[in-house]
């Protein structure tokens, strides 16, 4: 279990394969609020997403990594409400 008090603000979010993910907005409970910046396009462009806590591997400097592909992790990103992205 990672410490969630490791995770930082401006902390980049990559996928176990190296891709970006996004970037630390902040941890609610157990999830990392994502950058707006980071938000995608279309309808998903503004809304801050939500990566849950329990898919972190590592804290790497200035990186959370994922156990997750970035590809993959993208499909457990949630939009602000707390519903799936998809």
């Amino acid at each position: 279990m990672i410490d969630q008090n490791r995770i930082q603000e401006h902390q980049e979010v990559i996928g176990a394969d190296g891709v970006h993910v996004g970037t630390v907005d902040r941890v609610e409970g157990n999830r990392i609020k994502l950058t707006k910046k980071d938000s995608g396009e279309g309808s998903h462009e503004g809304h801050h997403h939500f990566i849950p806590l329990a898919l972190v591997a590592d804290i790497e400097g200035n990186r959370v990594r994922l156990s997750a592909s970035g590809a993959s992790a993208v499909d457990f990103e949630e939009e602000g409400g707390g519903r799936p992205a998809h």
